[in-house]
Protein backbone atom coordinates (compact mmCIF):
# COMPACT_ATOMS: atom_id res chain seq x y z
CA UNK A 1 0.00 0.00 0.00
CA UNK A 2 2.90 2.53 0.68
CA UNK A 3 4.76 1.86 -2.55
CA UNK A 4 1.53 2.30 -4.47
CA UNK A 5 0.92 5.67 -2.71
CA UNK A 6 4.57 6.50 -2.99
CA UNK A 7 4.79 5.23 -6.85
CA UNK A 8 1.55 7.41 -7.49
CA UNK A 9 2.96 10.28 -6.10
CA UNK A 10 5.93 10.55 -8.48
CA UNK A 11 3.47 9.89 -11.59
CA UNK A 12 1.47 12.62 -10.64
CA UNK A 13 4.47 14.78 -9.87
CA UNK A 14 5.82 14.41 -13.65
CA UNK A 15 2.55 14.57 -15.31
CA UNK A 16 1.72 18.36 -13.54
CA UNK A 17 5.44 19.07 -14.48
CA UNK A 18 5.01 18.14 -18.12
CA UNK A 19 1.60 20.11 -18.40
CA UNK A 20 2.97 23.32 -16.89
CA UNK A 21 5.85 22.87 -19.72
CA UNK A 22 3.78 22.70 -22.84
CA UNK A 23 1.69 26.00 -21.09
CA UNK A 24 4.90 28.17 -20.78
CA UNK A 25 6.06 26.68 -24.15
CA UNK A 26 9.24 24.98 -23.46
CA UNK A 27 8.45 22.56 -26.10
CA UNK A 28 7.20 24.94 -28.78
CA UNK A 29 8.80 25.47 -31.93
CA UNK A 30 12.91 27.15 -31.28
CA UNK A 31 12.70 29.72 -34.69
CA UNK A 32 12.25 33.33 -33.93
CA UNK A 33 9.32 34.82 -34.75
CA UNK A 34 8.53 36.73 -38.10
CA UNK A 35 8.41 40.72 -37.55
CA UNK A 36 4.59 41.56 -38.68
CA UNK A 37 4.34 43.30 -42.05
CA UNK A 38 3.87 47.11 -41.84
CA UNK A 39 -0.13 48.59 -41.62
CA UNK A 40 -1.07 49.64 -44.90
CA UNK A 41 -2.84 52.55 -45.04
CA UNK A 42 -2.56 56.51 -44.59
CA UNK A 43 0.10 55.82 -42.04
CA UNK A 44 4.17 56.50 -42.88
CA UNK A 45 6.31 53.85 -43.31
CA UNK A 46 10.23 54.06 -43.14
CA UNK A 47 11.98 52.59 -45.55
CA UNK A 48 14.59 50.50 -44.48
CA UNK A 49 16.57 51.16 -48.24
CA UNK A 50 19.68 53.59 -48.29
CA UNK A 51 18.56 57.22 -49.15
CA UNK A 52 18.97 58.05 -53.24
CA UNK A 53 20.11 61.81 -53.13
CA UNK A 54 18.15 63.52 -55.90
CA UNK A 55 20.04 65.70 -58.10
CA UNK A 56 19.46 69.36 -57.84
CA UNK A 57 19.31 70.77 -61.20
CA UNK A 58 17.83 68.31 -64.38
CA UNK A 59 20.72 67.42 -66.98
CA UNK A 60 21.42 70.13 -69.31
CA UNK A 61 21.22 68.87 -73.07
CA UNK A 62 24.60 68.75 -75.40
CA UNK A 63 26.24 71.63 -76.82
CA UNK A 64 26.47 71.82 -80.50
CA UNK A 65 28.29 74.22 -82.28
CA UNK A 66 29.25 74.85 -85.93
CA UNK A 67 30.47 77.58 -87.60
CA UNK A 68 31.39 78.46 -91.00
CA UNK A 69 32.69 81.29 -93.20
CA UNK A 70 31.34 83.25 -95.60
CA UNK A 71 33.22 85.53 -98.63
CA UNK A 72 31.74 88.01 -101.08
CA UNK A 73 33.49 90.03 -103.76
CA UNK A 74 31.88 93.21 -105.66
CA UNK A 75 30.59 93.51 -109.51
CA UNK A 76 32.49 91.79 -112.22
CA UNK A 77 32.17 93.93 -115.22
CA UNK A 78 33.72 92.96 -118.42
CA UNK A 79 34.55 95.80 -120.66
CA UNK A 80 35.57 94.88 -124.46
CA UNK A 81 39.10 95.66 -122.86
CA UNK A 82 38.80 93.21 -120.11
CA UNK A 83 37.20 90.62 -122.81
CA UNK A 84 40.15 91.26 -125.57
CA UNK A 85 42.75 90.26 -123.16
CA UNK A 86 41.55 87.60 -122.71
CA UNK A 87 41.48 86.29 -126.64
CA UNK A 88 43.26 82.99 -127.47
CA UNK A 89 41.23 82.22 -130.71
CA UNK A 90 37.97 82.90 -132.91
CA UNK A 91 35.20 83.17 -130.12
CA UNK A 92 37.26 81.56 -127.95
CA UNK A 93 38.55 83.37 -124.11
CA UNK A 94 40.54 82.15 -121.12
CA UNK A 95 40.07 84.71 -118.05
CA UNK A 96 41.50 82.16 -115.26
CA UNK A 97 44.92 84.43 -115.37
CA UNK A 98 43.62 87.27 -114.31
CA UNK A 99 42.23 85.93 -111.38
CA UNK A 100 45.18 84.00 -110.40
CA UNK A 101 46.71 86.10 -107.27
CA UNK A 102 43.31 86.13 -105.86
CA UNK A 103 42.23 82.28 -106.53
CA UNK A 104 43.12 81.22 -102.54
CA UNK A 105 41.67 83.92 -101.13
CA UNK A 106 38.57 82.95 -103.23
CA UNK A 107 38.13 79.64 -102.79
CA UNK A 108 39.91 79.39 -99.11
CA UNK A 109 36.10 80.13 -97.42
CA UNK A 110 33.41 77.90 -96.92
CA UNK A 111 31.15 79.52 -99.29
CA UNK A 112 31.96 82.19 -101.74
CA UNK A 113 29.57 84.99 -103.61
CA UNK A 114 29.77 87.02 -106.50
CA UNK A 115 27.97 89.70 -108.40
CA UNK A 116 27.93 89.17 -111.69
CA UNK A 117 26.74 92.25 -113.75
CA UNK A 118 27.24 91.48 -117.71
CA UNK A 119 25.67 88.70 -118.44
CA UNK A 120 27.57 85.55 -119.86
CA UNK A 121 25.01 85.53 -123.23
CA UNK A 122 28.01 83.87 -124.53
CA UNK A 123 29.12 84.50 -128.41
CA UNK A 124 26.47 82.71 -129.96
CA UNK A 125 24.70 86.33 -129.79
CA UNK A 126 27.98 88.80 -130.12
CA UNK A 127 30.16 89.36 -127.24
CA UNK A 128 29.51 93.01 -126.48
CA UNK A 129 30.51 96.41 -123.90
CA UNK A 130 29.23 99.41 -122.42
CA UNK A 131 26.42 100.08 -122.56
CA UNK A 132 24.62 97.32 -123.22
CA UNK A 133 26.36 94.10 -121.85
CA UNK A 134 26.98 90.95 -123.15
CA UNK A 135 29.88 88.60 -121.83
CA UNK A 136 32.11 85.42 -123.28
CA UNK A 137 30.29 82.39 -120.81
CA UNK A 138 34.13 81.87 -120.03
CA UNK A 139 34.13 84.40 -117.13
CA UNK A 140 31.81 82.19 -115.72
CA UNK A 141 33.68 79.37 -115.74
CA UNK A 142 36.75 81.35 -114.69
CA UNK A 143 34.77 82.02 -111.67
CA UNK A 144 34.15 78.80 -110.71
CA UNK A 145 37.33 77.50 -111.12
CA UNK A 146 38.51 80.60 -108.64
CA UNK A 147 36.43 79.20 -105.97
CA UNK A 148 33.50 81.11 -106.41
CA UNK A 149 30.06 79.06 -105.42
CA UNK A 150 27.26 81.39 -106.21
CA UNK A 151 26.35 84.56 -108.71
CA UNK A 152 23.82 87.03 -107.97
CA UNK A 153 22.11 88.44 -111.41
CA UNK A 154 19.31 90.87 -110.49
CA UNK A 155 21.44 94.34 -111.26
CA UNK A 156 20.57 97.16 -113.66
CA UNK A 157 22.87 95.24 -116.99
CA UNK A 158 20.59 92.42 -116.79
CA UNK A 159 18.13 93.14 -119.68
CA UNK A 160 20.74 94.54 -121.56
CA UNK A 161 20.71 91.74 -124.47
CA UNK A 162 17.06 90.47 -123.57
CA UNK A 163 15.94 87.54 -122.75
CA UNK A 164 18.31 85.33 -124.83
CA UNK A 165 21.37 86.41 -122.92
CA UNK A 166 19.68 85.39 -119.74
CA UNK A 167 18.99 82.06 -121.09
CA UNK A 168 22.19 81.80 -122.53
CA UNK A 169 23.69 82.50 -119.31
CA UNK A 170 21.72 80.51 -117.30
CA UNK A 171 22.57 77.56 -119.30
CA UNK A 172 25.69 77.93 -118.59
CA UNK A 173 25.87 78.56 -115.00
CA UNK A 174 23.79 74.86 -114.62
CA UNK A 175 26.20 73.14 -116.78
CA UNK A 176 29.32 74.31 -114.60
CA UNK A 177 27.45 73.81 -111.34
CA UNK A 178 27.21 77.25 -110.36
CA UNK A 179 24.14 78.20 -108.19
CA UNK A 180 22.94 81.72 -109.15
CA UNK A 181 19.93 84.24 -107.79
CA UNK A 182 18.22 87.53 -108.98
CA UNK A 183 17.62 86.28 -112.48
CA UNK A 184 15.46 83.11 -113.66
CA UNK A 185 14.00 81.30 -116.35
CA UNK A 186 10.46 80.62 -115.01
CA UNK A 187 8.03 81.73 -112.52
CA UNK A 188 8.78 78.05 -110.77
CA UNK A 189 12.72 78.83 -111.18
CA UNK A 190 11.78 82.43 -109.57
CA UNK A 191 10.00 80.60 -106.82
CA UNK A 192 12.65 78.23 -105.41
CA UNK A 193 14.76 80.63 -102.91
CA UNK A 194 18.51 79.11 -102.82
CA UNK A 195 19.75 77.41 -100.18
CA UNK A 196 23.28 76.48 -99.99
CA UNK A 197 24.91 74.31 -96.89
CA UNK A 198 28.06 74.01 -94.84
CA UNK A 199 29.19 72.54 -92.27
CA UNK A 200 25.59 71.46 -90.89
CA UNK A 201 24.44 76.13 -91.43
CA UNK A 202 22.00 76.52 -94.16
CA UNK A 203 22.30 79.72 -96.04
CA UNK A 204 19.69 81.18 -98.30
CA UNK A 205 20.24 83.75 -100.74
CA UNK A 206 17.96 86.56 -102.06
CA UNK A 207 19.03 89.33 -105.04
CA UNK A 208 17.28 92.55 -105.89
CA UNK A 209 18.24 95.18 -108.31
CA UNK A 210 16.80 98.92 -108.28
CA UNK A 211 16.04 99.15 -111.68
CA UNK A 212 17.16 98.12 -115.70
CA UNK A 213 18.36 100.96 -117.17
CA UNK A 214 15.10 102.10 -118.53
CA UNK A 215 14.75 98.56 -120.35
CA UNK A 216 11.42 97.57 -119.25
CA UNK A 217 10.96 94.16 -118.39
CA UNK A 218 9.32 91.85 -120.60
CA UNK A 219 5.12 91.49 -119.67
CA UNK A 220 4.53 88.60 -117.88
CA UNK A 221 8.10 88.01 -117.42
CA UNK A 222 8.77 89.70 -114.26
CA UNK A 223 10.85 86.70 -113.27
CA UNK A 224 13.51 87.61 -115.38
CA UNK A 225 14.93 89.78 -112.87
CA UNK A 226 13.92 90.84 -109.50
CA UNK A 227 13.03 94.62 -108.58
CA UNK A 228 13.35 95.79 -105.57
CA UNK A 229 10.04 96.27 -103.58
CA UNK A 230 10.02 96.54 -100.30
CA UNK A 231 6.73 94.44 -99.64
CA UNK A 232 8.28 91.35 -101.77
CA UNK A 233 11.36 92.07 -99.88
CA UNK A 234 10.52 91.35 -96.38
CA UNK A 235 7.74 88.30 -97.69
CA UNK A 236 11.01 86.70 -99.09
CA UNK A 237 13.17 87.12 -95.93
CA UNK A 238 10.19 85.83 -93.90
CA UNK A 239 10.44 82.74 -96.65
CA UNK A 240 14.21 82.48 -96.51
CA UNK A 241 14.09 82.52 -92.26
CA UNK A 242 11.43 79.76 -92.60
CA UNK A 243 13.81 77.27 -94.42
CA UNK A 244 17.64 78.55 -93.69
CA UNK A 245 19.63 79.54 -90.76
CA UNK A 246 21.47 82.76 -92.64
CA UNK A 247 19.68 85.22 -94.64
CA UNK A 248 21.93 86.63 -97.28
CA UNK A 249 20.42 89.37 -99.22
CA UNK A 250 21.92 90.92 -102.21
CA UNK A 251 20.79 94.58 -102.86
CA UNK A 252 22.07 96.68 -106.44
CA UNK A 253 21.23 100.41 -104.93
CA UNK A 254 23.08 103.50 -104.41
CA UNK A 255 24.71 106.07 -106.48
CA UNK A 256 27.10 105.09 -108.45
CA UNK A 257 30.83 106.81 -107.70
CA UNK A 258 29.90 107.81 -104.08
CA UNK A 259 31.98 106.73 -101.65
CA UNK A 260 29.35 106.37 -98.73
CA UNK A 261 25.97 105.24 -98.86
CA UNK A 262 23.00 107.38 -99.49
CA UNK A 263 20.05 107.72 -97.28
CA UNK A 264 17.86 105.15 -99.60
CA UNK A 265 20.27 102.56 -98.79
CA UNK A 266 20.28 102.90 -95.08
CA UNK A 267 16.62 103.27 -95.13
CA UNK A 268 16.29 100.25 -97.28
CA UNK A 269 19.06 98.32 -95.14
CA UNK A 270 17.63 99.08 -92.16
CA UNK A 271 14.00 97.54 -93.40
CA UNK A 272 15.93 94.40 -94.10
CA UNK A 273 17.14 93.72 -91.30
CA UNK A 274 14.28 94.60 -89.04
CA UNK A 275 12.66 91.97 -91.54
CA UNK A 276 15.07 89.38 -90.87
CA UNK A 277 18.10 89.51 -92.80
CA UNK A 278 21.42 88.64 -91.28
CA UNK A 279 24.30 89.88 -94.23
CA UNK A 280 23.57 92.52 -96.86
CA UNK A 281 26.09 92.93 -99.50
CA UNK A 282 25.52 95.81 -102.00
CA UNK A 283 26.31 96.68 -105.46
CA UNK A 284 26.33 99.42 -107.96
CA UNK A 285 28.37 102.46 -106.74
CA UNK A 286 31.68 100.95 -108.25
CA UNK A 287 33.78 102.40 -105.34
CA UNK A 288 34.01 100.86 -102.01
CA UNK A 289 31.82 102.25 -99.48
CA UNK A 290 32.20 101.16 -95.40
CA UNK A 291 30.15 97.77 -93.80
CA UNK A 292 28.77 98.53 -90.56
CA UNK A 293 26.50 96.27 -87.95
CA UNK A 294 22.91 97.24 -87.60
CA UNK A 295 21.57 96.72 -84.10
CA UNK A 296 17.80 95.50 -83.30
CA UNK A 297 16.42 96.34 -80.10
CA UNK A 298 16.15 92.69 -79.03
CA UNK A 299 20.20 92.82 -79.72
CA UNK A 300 20.28 91.04 -82.96
CA UNK A 301 22.84 92.25 -85.12
CA UNK A 302 22.70 92.63 -88.98
CA UNK A 303 26.00 92.87 -90.95
CA UNK A 304 25.75 95.20 -94.12
CA UNK A 305 28.45 96.34 -96.47
CA UNK A 306 26.85 99.09 -98.49
CA UNK A 307 28.97 98.39 -101.90
CA UNK A 308 31.90 96.27 -102.69
CA UNK A 309 33.10 98.21 -105.36
CA UNK A 310 34.65 96.59 -108.55
CA UNK A 311 36.30 93.24 -108.66
CA UNK A 312 37.14 92.47 -111.82
CA UNK A 313 36.38 95.31 -114.62
CA UNK A 314 37.87 97.61 -116.97
CA UNK A 315 37.11 101.01 -115.34
CA UNK A 316 39.98 103.06 -114.32
CA UNK A 317 41.07 106.03 -111.43
CA UNK A 318 39.11 107.60 -109.03
CA UNK A 319 38.85 104.40 -106.77
CA UNK A 320 36.94 102.56 -109.21
CA UNK A 321 39.71 100.05 -109.41
CA UNK A 322 39.50 99.15 -106.00
CA UNK A 323 37.37 96.30 -104.86
CA UNK A 324 37.66 93.79 -102.30
CA UNK A 325 36.67 90.24 -100.73
CA UNK A 326 34.06 90.67 -97.51
CA UNK A 327 34.33 87.87 -95.37
CA UNK A 328 31.86 86.86 -92.03
CA UNK A 329 31.65 84.05 -90.03
CA UNK A 330 28.54 82.36 -89.06
CA UNK A 331 28.19 80.26 -85.51
CA UNK A 332 25.04 78.32 -84.81
CA UNK A 333 24.89 76.83 -81.19
CA UNK A 334 22.67 73.96 -80.71
CA UNK A 335 21.58 73.00 -77.64
CA UNK A 336 18.24 71.32 -76.84
CA UNK A 337 15.66 72.57 -78.98
CA UNK A 338 17.04 75.81 -79.24
CA UNK A 339 19.15 77.43 -81.90
CA UNK A 340 21.23 80.48 -81.75
CA UNK A 341 23.00 82.32 -84.98
CA UNK A 342 26.05 84.55 -84.32
CA UNK A 343 27.81 86.76 -86.92
CA UNK A 344 31.20 87.22 -85.99
CA UNK A 345 34.61 88.64 -86.98
CA UNK A 346 34.40 90.36 -90.29
CA UNK A 347 37.41 91.17 -92.35
CA UNK A 348 37.97 92.93 -95.51
CA UNK A 349 40.61 92.05 -98.10
CA UNK A 350 41.50 94.94 -100.59
CA UNK A 351 42.10 94.04 -104.20
CA UNK A 352 43.31 96.18 -107.48
CA UNK A 353 43.17 95.58 -110.65
CA UNK A 354 46.05 96.69 -112.78
CA UNK A 355 46.50 97.20 -116.38
CA UNK A 356 46.33 93.39 -117.81
CA UNK A 357 43.07 93.50 -116.05
CA UNK A 358 44.51 90.99 -113.76
CA UNK A 359 43.23 91.22 -109.98
CA UNK A 360 45.85 91.97 -107.20
CA UNK A 361 45.82 92.03 -103.00
CA UNK A 362 46.42 95.21 -102.63
CA UNK A 363 48.41 94.96 -99.29
CA UNK A 364 51.31 93.25 -101.63
CA UNK A 365 51.37 95.97 -104.15
CA UNK A 366 54.20 98.34 -103.28
CA UNK A 367 53.42 100.98 -105.65
CA UNK A 368 50.03 101.34 -103.86
CA UNK A 369 51.14 101.72 -100.04
CA UNK A 370 49.21 105.27 -99.70
CA UNK A 371 46.40 104.37 -101.51
CA UNK A 372 45.76 100.98 -99.29
CA UNK A 373 45.96 103.23 -95.87
CA UNK A 374 43.62 105.23 -97.52
CA UNK A 375 41.33 102.27 -97.91
CA UNK A 376 41.75 100.64 -94.72
CA UNK A 377 40.82 103.69 -92.93
CA UNK A 378 37.82 104.68 -95.34
CA UNK A 379 36.34 100.94 -94.62
CA UNK A 380 36.93 100.82 -90.83
CA UNK A 381 34.74 104.10 -90.80
CA UNK A 382 32.17 102.54 -89.25
CA UNK A 383 33.69 99.41 -87.71
CA UNK A 384 36.78 100.77 -86.22
CA UNK A 385 37.83 96.51 -85.45
CA UNK A 386 37.31 95.60 -88.90
CA UNK A 387 40.62 93.11 -89.57
CA UNK A 388 42.61 92.97 -93.04
CA UNK A 389 43.55 90.04 -94.49
CA UNK A 390 46.97 90.62 -95.21
CA UNK A 391 48.62 86.96 -95.69
CA UNK A 392 48.22 84.02 -97.94
CA UNK A 393 45.48 81.20 -96.73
Amino acid sequence: MRKVTIFSLIVISLTLAFVFLMTTGRFTDTQPEQPEEPKVGNSQVESTEPHKEEDDEEQKPEKIVHSASLRAIGDVLIHKRVYNKAVTGVQQYDFTPMLQHVKTYLENADLTMANQETMIGGSAIGVSTYPRFNSPQEVGTALKEAGVDIVTLANNHTLDRGEQAIMNALDHWNSIGMAYTGAYRSEEDQAEIRIMEANDIRFSFLSFTYGTNGIPVPDGKSYLVNLIDVERIKLEIEQAKKISDVVVLSLHFGNEYERLPNEGQKYLASIAASSGADIIIGHHPHVLQPPEWITQSDGRKTFVIYSLGNFWSGQKGDFKDIGGIIEINVEKVVEGDETTISLKDPSFLATYVDHQYVVHPMYQLEDKKNAYAEIKQHMSRWIPDLEFIEDQP
